[in-house]
């Protein structure tokens, strides 16, 4: 505890100016500060030895994806009524180009109840796929509308999905142009290989395998096979309605190839060529990889001369999004982060798209990656259509999908600049995104490129909550801090880890594993540059074929396996330019000195009653796991909101914390707390109508406690 106290009081020191104002990323700090190498870090969730606030970062990002006093958490976008995550902010649906970013990251650390609950919120989306046949059912209060009668081609996800409906095409903007949402269907796939090849379970491919393969061939009929290119029309891509397609001489807007598309399905071929591998169908692999080799080889085709991708490249041959260009002459910036973060392409293409995004400083104006820079001149709307009712003004350059800055998007940035070892665009680009979120406000998107004076929903609106923005989006800047670290890439027989500890930290031990099937690993880093020298597990050496990665073959891992990586080669210097967060700060339980007549609200102290007796009567039950994780995770969030009540929430950062905010936070930590409530009583009431034997059992007894 003295230790933790003197860590804590030289913590403070050295960040007391990071209550900075609106602003502040002028301000500067360098590593000459304090003698890294010397210093020591014991958090919750990591410890380790040099850049004490890159290890806080870490720490601190991991908070996220635990129910804890200090930021936003899981628990604020579930759903209890589904059983599954939701957009948040009171946005009642689950968006693919919204939650990918989140989903990828986080997907090889979720642990239980997350990562079933993940699974169950894109089991919406496969659970409502097109088939050529069904309507897509999203109705305003039970009148039907364009978006509900919807009929998609088999295998066509979409762009938003809740239990028995979905909206097929980009719900936002003139419908009557958009083409099928393609790109969001790629993302679809990427991310169910992702799920698939973490838990390493045959009997779940066998489920997802053949929706899988009928959005595949989806896509596929989408390429043209002159070019092997995707030629798609209007508001298909992932971050819609921003591409327009072709504007035709008669005024309709025609199709295009679309860049972003065949990044993304790359993406998704690659994961499923592994897939196919690991269930033993020849077959199908032969097939996946030879899509997955022609869409590799067409991809030059959409570069611009410097190496960087293009937004789209019109059929006669015009590039759109081509720095210089006195037409379409922008940045793309959501395509070419996919293309190095989902590894796509080979370092030398990832090298030249990392510096035209350095030394185009518009495209990162505060600290985050714009979606596009400068303004677009080729949407839809900017050509004189019309854009959708309510919308007009959302086409500023800086406030939505032109310009605009989202964390889904911004979380891939992160594993960019991780995979290039740019480690202080990681942590600009984090610490910004802690500074909103310990304002509770993880606004989606960002507007005024990134600056956010003024958010148009929430600010104000249906969707505002009390001043607090908790939205799913921005879990993907905490989740890629995380996942970059090592680089994680799952295989159908092995994991390969490329270890990408900042170079600051010259020691990192991660207390939280990582998951592959049901293994747990806990990874720990002796960093001395980008190669690896030396590799344990569980103190034992393992042969190291290359100094670029670690193979760790799944036969061979034991069920828990600490992994010891040694890394030798040197790290370039690197200045520090953005200042950590500091306050609000997280500390062990213990330590944050509760009073002891702090009591839970009155509305409260009921169902936190019965969830412990609950808990208390299923310690020692067997086959009830999942229930007892569940337990877990609920009854942290209502002893959350006793320690939140109780914390200094220090000023704000960018938007004060005045005492009515406070009082707003507190109030939404109590209603996450009835929400996770809620959410278990639904669970047993499935299970008293519809549950096994044990599961029957479960429900009477939670009945029982219940009176």
């Amino acid at each position: 505890m003295k230790k933790l106290i003197i860590l804590i009081f030289a913590c403070l020191t050295l960040s007391a100016t990071s209550q900075v104002k609106h602003k502040s990323h002028k301000k500067h700090v360098t590593h000459a500060s304090i003698p890294l190498r010397s210093v020591k870090y014991e958090g919750k969730y990591c410890s380790g030895t040099g850049d004490l606030n890159f290890l806080r970062l870490i720490d601190e990002s991991f908070a996220f994806f635990h129910p804890n006093p200090v930021v936003p958490n899981l628990t604020m976008i579930y759903n209890a009524d589904w059983d599954t995550f939701t957009e948040g902010a009171g946005w009642g649906a689950w968006w693919i180009q919204n939650s990918y970013g989140f989903s990828y990251a986080a997907t090889p650390f979720l642990q239980e109840p997350w990562s079933r609950i993940l699974q169950r919120s894109w089991d919406l989306f496969w659970d409502n796929q097109g088939d050529g046949k069904r309507k897509g059912g999203w109705s305003d209060n039970g009148k039907p509308n364009p978006l509900s009668e919807l009929v998609a081609p088999d295998g066509s996800l979409g762009d938003a999905a809740a239990p028995g409906k979905i909206i097929f095409k980009q719900g936002d903007g003139d419908l009557k142009v958009h083409d099928w949402f393609y790109e969001a269907t790629a993302a679809g796939l990427v991310m169910q290989s992702e799920i698939l090849l973490v838990n390493h379970d045959k009997k779940a491919l066998e489920h997802y395998l053949p929706k899988m393969e009928r959005a595949c061939n989806f896509i596929e009929k989408s390429r043209d096979p002159k070019n092997n290119l995707f030629l798609v029309g209007p508001a298909c891509n992932l971050l819609a309605p921003s591409y327009g397609g072709v504007r035709q001489p008669d005024g309709t807007f025609g199709k295009s190839y679309l860049t972003g598309l065949s990044i993304t399905y790359l993406a998704a071929l690659d994961r499923l060529a592994e897939l196919y591998k690991f269930n033993g169908d020849k077959e199908k692999q032969v097939l996946t990889e030879h899509r997955q080799k022609i869409t590799r080889e067409s991809l030059s085709q959409l570069q611009a001369p410097k190496g960087y991708f293009t937004k789209s490249v019109e059929p006669g041959g015009i590039k759109h999004g081509v720095l210089g260009q006195q037409q379409f002459g922008y940045l793309e910036g959501v395509a070419n982060a996919d293309a190095v973060a989902l590894r796509v392409v080979d370092n030398k293409t990832s090298e030249n798209i990392y510096d035209q995004i350095a030394a185009y400083p518009a495209i990162r104006p505060y600290d985050f990656l714009l979606t596009n820079a400068p303004g677009l001149d080729d949407t839809y709307g900017g050509w004189g259509r019309v854009s959708g009712k309510g919308l007009e003004g959302f086409w500023t350059f800086g406030d939505w999908v032109n310009g605009g800055v989202w964390g889904t998007v911004e979380g891939r940035a992160i594993l960019m600049y991780y995979r290039l070892g740019k480690f202080e665009d990681v942590r600009r680009s984090a610490n910004r995104a802690m500074r909103w979120a310990k304002d509770f406000r993880m606004d989606a998107p960002w507007s005024q490129r990134g600056e956010n004076t003024a958010n148009p929903w929430s600010d104000s609106g249906k969707f505002r909550v009390g001043g607090v923005a908790v939205m799913v989006d921005n879990f993907a800047i905490p989740a890629a801090t995380i996942r970059g670290l090592f680089d994680c890439d799952y295989r159908s027989d092995r994991l390969i880890l490329r270890p990408r500890v900042p170079g600051s930290i010259t020691q990192y031990n991660q207390k939280e594993p990582i998951r592959f099937g049901g293994k747990q690993l806990y990874l720990s880093c002796k960093n001395q540059g980008p190669k690896v020298k030396e590799v344990k597990v569980n103190g034992k050496t393992i042969n190291v074929e290359t100094p670029d990665e670690v193979d760790l073959f799944y036969e061979a891992l034991p069920e828990t396996a600490n992994i010891e990586i040694t890394t030798e080669g040197g790290w370039p210097e690197e200045a520090s330019v953005s200042i950590y967060p500091i306050k609000p700060l997280l500390v062990p339980k213990k330590a944050t000195n509760l009073p002891e007549n702090k009591e839970l609200p009155e509305s409260l102290k009921k169902p936190y009653a019965v969830l412990s007796a609950m808990q208390k009567s299923l310690s020692n039950a067997t086959g009830a796991e999942s229930e007892q994780t569940f337990l877990a995770v609920a009854i942290e969030s209502f002893e959350n909101c006793q320690h939140r009540a109780a914390l200094d929430p220090g000023l704000g950062y960018y938007r004060p914390i005045t005492p009515e905010r406070k009082a707003g936070i507190n109030q939404f930590y109590e209603r996450t707390a009835l929400t996770m409530y809620h959410g278990f009583a639904k669970r047993m009431e499935g299970y008293a109508a519809k549950g096994d034997a044990l599961q029957k059992r479960i429900a009477a007894l939670f009945l029982a406690i219940q009176k």
